[in-house]
């Protein structure tokens, strides 16, 4: 591991420098992985596994459009592609990248394939940090794992396609071979990590939960409303009050965010700018603080997981998130947005 200084803390991370892909290829060399999911994660760390050179197949229900997806990414039928009990019986590695309501419903058919010495691989901690309402236990004499990138599967894809990497945090749950810790690593840099941190199945769950329902996406939802929806009422047009609130957000400011952080995109705006942000933006800390507390704490009591097991396992849940979608595909602010993107240069 590499000691890299993160503002001030020194932190121990993985990098492909001192963990170069044909590492991870010797470790795994003997491994059969099975992917079971191919829905959100699965296509993905399935592909780049497979172009770095990785045993790979793929376990899905047929026919679903998942098996048929799994097919036209060039998994073949009964070589590597196969019924999900099929692939539990030949793999050496489960991932289990199902949503996390289907893993509960698929848990007892996954743990009577677990035998001694195989490795069970997530993504995602949930299952396991909340088993009292999950009930996925693993038995005792296998390794339990998890890689978990910072991002959508299809990120995770177009970033190794594009010879780039998404950064994962990585843990070990249970290690009864003595070569968990090796193995999740190698696994890591299979799927086509930019680097690995270490972290916990509960950290991971609380944090990731935190973030979905924060900054990443219930958040920010929020602030694009409330800003859009203000302008709209002070008299500005659809147009002005999009682009104002989210276009430039997503189009100039957060790729400089990420090319060279939040500091240097404040010495590239207009001194006006640079004014008001550094102005305005303790105060929005102070104001959103109290959430992101009431927030982690539905987090860390189960009750985030409560709801969205219960939620998520209903037999109508498609049809009732399709209309939560609808409300926001018919708001007036992603409609100017779908009708702003056809306007970008290079369109069709």
């Amino acid at each position: 591991m590499a000691k890299i200084n993160f503002g001030g803390v020194e932190e121990d991370v993985v990098t492909r420098e001192e963990f170069p892909l044909e590492k991870a290829r010797e470790i795994l060399k003997d491994e059969t992985i099975a992917i079971i999911g191919y829905g959100v994660q699965g296509p993905g760390q399935a592909l780049n596994l497979k172009d770095n050179g990785m045993n790979v197949i793929v376990g899905q229900r047929k026919p679903s459009k998942s098996y048929d997806k799994a097919i036209k990414d060039g998994f073949v039928e009964g070589e590597t592609l196969f019924s999900i009990e099929e692939a539990l019986e030949k793999g050496t590695i489960i991932f289990y990248l199902l949503s996390d309501a289907a893993q509960i419903a698929v848990w007892p058919t996954v743990k009577k394939y677990l035998t001694e010495g195989k490795t069970l691989y997530f993504s995602h901690g949930f299952g396991v940090t909340y088993k009292e309402q999950t009930g996925i236990v693993p038995p005792d004499n296998v390794d339990v794992i998890l890689v978990a990138p910072k991002g959508s599967g299809t990120s995770l894809r177009r970033l190794f396609v594009e010879g780039k990497g998404l950064n994962s945090s990585f843990a070990v749950h249970q290690d009864f071979t003595g070569k968990a810790k090796e193995k999740a690593i190698a696994l890591g840099i299979g799927v086509g990590s930019g680097y690995l941190f270490e972290t916990t199945f509960q950290r991971e769950v609380y944090s990731d939960l935190t973030g979905e329902r924060g900054s990443l996406m219930g958040a920010i939802q929020g602030l694009f409303a409330a800003q859009y929806d203000l302008l709209r009422k002070k008299g500005h047009s659809p147009s002005e009050a999009f682009n104002e609130t989210v276009e430039e957000a997503t189009q100039s400011l957060y790729p400089l965010v990420a090319e060279n952080g939040m500091d240097w995109m404040y010495a590239n705006c207009s001194t006006t700018a640079q004014r008001g942000a550094l102005d305005w933006w303790k105060k929005f800390r102070d104001a959103v603080a109290p959430v992101f507390e009431e927030l982690y704490e539905s987090v860390e009591t189960g009750n985030e997981a409560k709801i969205s097991i219960e939620r998520n396992s209903q037999s109508d849940y498609r049809e009732k998130l399709e209309e939560e979608l609808k409300e926001l595909q018919e708001s007036e602010m992603w409609r100017a947005g779908s009708a702003v993107r056809t306007l970008r240069p290079g369109k069709d």
